[in-house]
């Protein structure tokens, strides 16, 4: 099914070199509210709104992306190319991505999310793309909210909180386990909503045979992908959002318990709030909030004058 609008959002210099584009005599200028500028050509409607997002619709509106926004303004191929490239794209299947890998607090979120080529027309529509290309957690959280709206149940969700996250990785010591062990718990989740789903497809950070061998009875029948840069794929981009929002939301749980804000990754930034926090509350609070394994811990404990000796047990 063919579209003929596409919305976008830009950034502030983004839209400012739109706007100094779109003021070419070519372009027709026309009246929108809550336009920055709005503007057509034969075929094409083009609305800039002051919030950021992009409006273009009309006949000629892909032509226009593939030709003008994505080499002059986006300086990335966005549409127009995923039937060729990609036509699995298109099909029925699930992806599945996680969030808070690499942040020292909270969680680790794996979500999961179903596709055909309805869903994935609407979600491009919707501007839906892999996480990592989206700055702001509070745009992050309003699109998830819009694909949760979407899917329905056609998406699932598994939180491996800190306590639960310690315990584990004291049985398994390795990441990529863990990983494979929560992709086949989201795989199974939303096969249990859809079970005639013939895919899955997520990113590659292992051998799949971790994967396959964390399936249960269900999840065995699946057709199970990898690839590197999967979050390209609709699905994949679908649940990288999903699992993004939801882990910002474990994050700001977590503040809003322990009255202080949680800094994202592991940075120094990160490591100072750690250190406060320690010291107010004690070595054992890393258990609730941080993932151990982290080389952030020992440098946090040393620094307020402690060991790993004294975490208590995580069993």
């Amino acid at each position: 099914m063919k579209t003929n609008s596409f919305t976008f959002k830009l950034d502030d210099t983004q839209q400012a070199e739109l706007t100094q584009l779109l003021k070419n005599p070519k372009y027709l200028p026309e009246k929108v509210p809550h336009t920055r500028i709005a503007v057509s050509i034969p075929d094409c409607r083009i609305n800039l709104y002051n919030s950021g997002k992009l409006l273009i619709q009309g006949k000629s509106a892909e032509e226009w992306i593939a030709f003008t926004l994505e080499p002059e303004i986006l300086k990335e191929a966005v549409i127009g190319y995923e039937d060729f490239h990609d036509p699995e794209a298109f099909e029925p299947h699930m992806g599945i991505d996680e969030s808070g890998k690499g942040d020292f607090f909270g969680p680790l979120v794996i979500a999961s999310a179903y596709v055909d080529r309805e869903l994935v027309e609407k979600l491009k529509e919707m501007g839906v793309r892999d996480s990592k290309k989206i700055t702001s957690d509070n745009v992050a959280i309003n699109l998830a909210r819009d694909i949760r709206n979407l899917l329905g149940d056609r998406c699932a969700m598994v939180t491996i909180g800190p306590r639960s996250y310690n315990r584990m990785y004291t049985k398994i010591q390795n990441v990529n386990k863990m990983l494979a062990w929560g992709h086949a718990r989201a795989i199974e989740n939303l096969l249990e909503k859809v079970p005639d789903c013939p895919r899955a497809l997520s990113d590659k950070f292992g051998p799949t045979h971790q994967i396959e061998r964390a399936l249960f009875e269900k999840g065995k029948k699946i057709q199970l992908d990898q690839r590197t840069k999967a979050e390209s794929d609709p699905a994949v981009a679908a649940a990288s959002i999903l699992a993004r929002a939801g882990f910002i939301y474990a994050l700001r749980k977590m503040g809003k318990e322990l009255n202080f804000e949680v800094p994202k990754g592991a940075s120094t930034k990160v490591r100072r709030e750690a250190e406060k926090l320690v010291a107010h509350r004690g070595p054992g609070i890393l258990l609730d909030t941080a993932k151990c394994h982290f080389q952030t811990t020992d440098k946090v404990l040393a620094e307020v004058g402690y060991s790993r000796k004294d975490l208590p047990p995580t069993l």
